[in-house]
């Protein structure tokens, strides 16, 4: 008589083995704005799934609904969890447009770590930029009558929730648009929004 318990295990192990002996797939992708950073949604929302037909992939890290730009998805876990655990401090640097135009100080004090109501961030890279070449978002930012925008680049290697829209908010520049430029050595160029890329 045959073991079920030690068949259904046995053949589970071999699943998981395939699974991990499955070549490593790493793909970049540029997220649009209003798209989840999941594969299935039950309010018909768009997802991962509209854009990316490669199955057995997931998502390394969050990047939130209204933000856009760079996601990276694999089928590698050691990656996944290297690239979205906090204890490794990957950098990620993004593009963000405010509302205003923060003083020199101010940059430096988000430079320097800002208390948020989830602790102290970690120091981070912050620098005024040009407004970057980058594609007409959907739907369209709502600017405000007379009051002038600016763009910071801000490298950040930690991942607290909304971090970067809550530093720019907690120095009283609300983040009007985000997009993930860089994480790691992996950046959005030569990838239209919208478009991935198998590397």
């Amino acid at each position: 008589m045959t073991n079920s318990f030690y068949s259904h295990n046995h053949n589970k192990n071999k699943a998981n083995q395939a699974k991990s002996n499955a070549p490593k797939k790493v793909v970049l992708f540029n997220k649009p704005f209003n798209v989840l950073t999941q594969f299935t949604d039950q309010d018909g929302r768009q997802t991962l799934k509209d854009f990316i037909p490669i199955p057995d992939i997931y998502a390394a890290g969050r990047l939130d609904k209204d933000s856009e730009g760079l996601l990276v998805l694999t089928n590698d876990g050691k990656l996944q969890n290297r690239l979205a655990s906090p204890k490794h401090k990957t950098t990620k640097t993004y593009w963000v447009q405010v509302e205003g135009q923060p003083e020199q100080s101010e940059i430096e004090q988000l430079s320097k770590g800002v208390e948020l109501k989830d602790g102290m961030t970690r120091p981070a890279k912050v620098e005024q930029m040009a407004e970057p070449d980058v594609w007409p978002r959907n739907p369209p930012v709502r600017f405000r009558q007379n009051k002038p925008t600016s763009w910071l680049s801000i490298t950040i290697s930690e991942g607290k929730n909304r971090q970067v829209r809550r530093m720019t908010a907690h120095i009283g520049y609300p983040t009007l648009r985000l997009i993930r430029y860089r994480i790691g050595n992996w950046t959005i160029d030569g990838i239209n929004n919208g478009e991935y890329l198998e590397i």
